[in-house]
């Protein structure tokens, strides 16, 4: 058991990697070619890689169910693809106005800046009538304070690259939240493909209707497209989904949540991004934002009830 769960924590990490990179990647390619342009061709191709994906998940057992008939996966497939739709809009849009931003920002700015989705999510959940708990409001505080040392410059504004990528981080809580709604209704491998290619297809009509794409210009850009089409989206997805399946939901988000900090990292050595006390302060401040968002304190509150019942037990008064 405890073998499985050091192998999926080493898929997970591996995939935050990946995505960590991705922001470098990014990054390079916009020194090609225009946002949509990338985003059609890296969506374009994650969805191409996806499919053999597919048949190797398939392969491994996931989300194979020989009970059901085949009017249940028939119904399954279409709400599948229905999903899929929905989610790759939603995905083209965030998607956008990351690359956009990146533009005019810092790799690590954009790495910490898009994790906020985490923190983000459980607010959207109140127009939805869930429950939101004290810490997920202390977990906003600390992200709004974060926000404010990556993004506040000294004379109280903010910058353009900075606004995408934060309008990003509530795209990409949309996307999460439609996806949600879909996953338990429909296998999550083909929402994901559909959805890579409803991006692809978007981003390449908006490329040709307001950029020049050439294939001068893609070729010239063809490290950086395939690494975010391959591997970002097509092995960072497969190991996302075959690390998950031996993982606690909560300890998995927070591995994953690993991605911003590599994006800082690669930031670092590829672009010498220089990190000053306030940069590294706020990028502290929202990952210990993500921790408590994902995490709610669990583990104190799961040592304040130990304490409790030992202290049940003995009768004696213990300090914890």
């Amino acid at each position: 058991m405890r073998q499985n769960t050091l192998k999926s924590s080493f898929l997970l990490v591996l995939a935050a990697f990946i995505w960590g990179v991705a922001f470098v990647a990014q990054s390079v390619g916009m020194d090609y070619v225009g946002p949509f342009t990338f985003t059609g061709a890296r969506y374009l191709i994650g969805g191409l890689v996806l499919i053999p994906c597919i048949a190797f998940l398939k392969k491994l057992g996931y989300g194979d169910d020989g009970n059901k008939s085949e009017t249940q996966k028939k119904e399954e497939f279409r709400i599948g693809v229905k999903g899929g739709i929905f989610c790759g809009l939603a995905l083209f849009i965030s998607s956008s106005l990351q690359q956009i931003g990146i533009m005019y920002t810092t790799v690590g700015k954009a790495g910490f800046i898009t994790a906020l989705y985490i923190v983000i999510v459980p607010i959207l959940g109140i127009f939805m009538k869930k429950k939101v708990s004290w810490t997920i409001w202390i977990s906003v505080a600390v992200a709004v304070i974060g926000m404010y040392l990556l993004c506040i410059t000294d004379g109280f504004s903010i910058g353009t690259g900075d606004i995408y990528v934060f309008l990003c981080a509530i795209g990409f809580s949309f996307h999460i939240l439609v996806i949600d709604h879909f996953s338990p209704k429909a296998d999550g491998v083909l929402i994901s493909c559909v959805q890579f290619f409803v991006a692809g297809i978007l981003g390449t009509i908006v490329a040709f209707a307001v950029e020049t794409p050439d294939l001068k210009s893609l070729c010239a850009a063809w490290a950086p497209v395939l690494y975010a089409g391959i591997l970002s989206s097509g092995a960072g997805y497969t190991l996302q989904i075959v690390g998950q399946r031996n993982m606690n939901p909560v300890v998995a988000s927070l591995l994953l949540s690993l991605e911003s900090v590599f994006g800082v990292l690669f930031g670092v050595i590829f672009f010498h991004e220089i990190l000053n006390l306030r940069l590294i302060t706020g990028f502290v401040l929202i990952f210990a934002a993500i921790v408590i968002s994902e995490t709610e304190l669990s583990f104190l509150k799961g040592k304040k009830k130990r304490c409790e019942t030992r202290q049940t037990n003995s009768n004696q008064r213990e300090i914890c």
